[in-house]
């Protein structure tokens, strides 16, 4: 019998769950609420202005970032430096303009120009009323060759009258689709907005010689191309119940001229990598994006997103996980693999930062064992108001059923969260397995998990502020990814994709 007690005792002493054979206990002890708070009180202040991509508050961040990496004693893997820089593009309105009936009329004021071309300078076309832009319109009309112009309500889908128009060889095709000066005001300064934000890509946009575009135009600017009122081109357009009377109208003539501007913003991820011991050519991955939306107008003046939960608390969950690494190595217990931790940019723009590392590495994809991504981690979604300490976990059985064993049961034995896989299903609505940056890990067949709380009131808003963060249940929660991260660095074997 006491032999019996002296083997159960030796393996509870053994357990990888006690302080003395299983050193990550004492540095998960380093991820404190404290800590988390300090620095998402920086990152998400307003004086970075909500850290969007190119801006200055992001590189504000970034600086944050790679000072914290340096001072953890990390390795700046890109030839000496913290920053793997990239260039993104979008493009802007350029000057756009129509003439018509002796007036000039500009861009955003009595026109607005939607397309991404050049005119390659002033083009003078005759131009037709085609009314409502139906099929039977065109049977009184010839528009090869001419501009034409459709009138449609205000709540009208213009892409089908438009490719109709195409179809029917029109250069091209003015919309009028406002009843009053006041009404296409508003629609003019809401498409100003739109089109001056422009969408940033990692591709360099190809620019058209040739007008492509739509024009819309105020009521008044009709009125001046056909020399009518617009009650005129009303009754043409109906006509008299039965038949419509479009060559009533006589054509006009109008001269355009329509640019667009490529801009270059200039960004970068940040990179810091923890160097592993006898497996160090092996890498693990742990990402968050630290960009945000940034400022956005409205009738109050600016409001600034600062993105405290998103991604604000992933960001600081690395920065987090790097110093407790980091001291275990000073302390001669440091992984077995090594770890990249990266904060990458342009996530809110279409997941760009973490596209451009995947597309070029620094380190050989091929030896990247997993990736584990951080995308809001610091609330709680409405679904688990009176939930005990939960996280969602996407993605982690996608690719590899031991990670996904592995995740489980590092959790089992150390934080105890309740795992929700809610949004695991890829058919889920909200398609959140494709929607950070673990994404483009996966579609290199890499295996991912993705760390989320939820999809919040504040998500998007001015709103997400540092003081709903729940810095226990944060604290927790990156505990629960650095014993995840732990495990996998330091097991024998590698964490693989299954085979198909």
């Amino acid at each position: 019998m006491r032999l019996r007690y002296l083997i159960i005792f030796s393996y509870v002493l053994l357990s990888p769950g006690l302080t003395a054979q299983n050193p990550a206990l004492d540095y998960s002890n380093l991820i404190t609420p404290a800590d988390l708070k300090e620095n998402l009180t920086i990152l998400s202040a307003d004086a970075l202005e909500g850290r969007e991509t190119g801006s200055r508050g992001q590189k504000m961040a970034a600086a944050f970032i790679s000072y914290h990496f340096q001072e953890f004693g990390l390795k700046a893997p890109v030839n000496g430096s913290f920053y793997q820089p990239f260039p993104l593009y979008k493009t802007v309105p350029g000057e756009a303009f129509v003439r018509a009936g002796g007036n000039e009329f500009k861009n955003f004021q009595d026109i607005v120009y939607y397309g991404k071309d050049n005119s390659g300078g002033e083009v003078s076309v005759p131009i037709v009323f085609a009314g409502k832009g139906r099929m039977d319109d065109y049977g009184q009309l010839d528009v090869t060759g001419k501009a034409v112009l459709i009138m449609i309500g205000e709540e009208h889908d213009y892409r089908g009258v438009v490719s109709l128009a195409r179809s029917k060889n029109a250069e091209i095709v003015f919309i009028l689709n406002t009843n009053t000066a006041e009404e296409f005001n508003e629609y003019a300064l809401q498409f100003e907005a739109f089109l001056s934000d422009g969408r940033l890509s990692l591709k360099k946009p190809q620019i058209a010689n040739k007008s492509t575009g739509i024009f819309f135009v105020s009521p008044t600017v009709a009125e001046r191309i056909f020399n009518t009122t617009i009650d005129k081109l009303s009754l043409a357009a109906e006509g008299d119940g039965k038949k419509t009377s479009l060559k009533k109208i006589p054509p006009g003539k109008v001269t355009y001229k329509t640019s667009v501007e490529i801009k270059t913003i200039e960004t970068e991820n940040v990179l810091g990598v923890l160097e592993g011991t006898d497996k160090k050519d092996e890498l693990i991955v742990i990402t968050a994006h630290y960009d945000h939306i940034g400022k956005k107008s409205s009738g109050t003046g600016d409001l600034i997103n600062n993105g405290a939960d998103d991604d604000g608390s992933g960001t600081v969950a690395v920065l987090q996980l790097a110093k407790a690494f980091a001291q275990a190595k000073k302390d001669g217990k440091g992984p077995r693999r090594s770890i990249l931790f990266m904060t990458v940019a342009g996530e809110e723009n279409g997941l760009l930062g973490s596209e451009f590392y995947t597309q070029y590495p620094t380190f050989p994809l091929a030896n990247t064992v997993v990736n584990l991504n951080i995308d809001m981690i610091g609330r709680r979604d409405e679904q688990h108001k009176d939930s005990p300490p939960y996280v969602y976990v996407i993605g982690a059985d996608k690719l590899s059923s031991a990670l996904h064993e592995v995740s489980e049961s590092v959790n089992r034995r150390f934080t105890k969260l309740v795992f929700d896989y809610t949004y695991n299903d890829e058919n889920h609505p909200a398609r959140l397995y494709y929607r950070s940056d673990h994404w483009n890990f996966a579609q290199k067949n890499i295996p991912i998990i993705f760390y989320f709380d939820g999809i919040h009131e504040d998500y998007h808003l001015p709103s997400d502020e540092v003081d709903k963060i729940e810095f226990d249940l944060l604290t927790t929660r990156v505990k629960c990814i650095f014993f995840t991260a732990w495990e996998i660095a330091n097991r024998d074997e590698r964490i693989r994709p299954d085979e198909k």
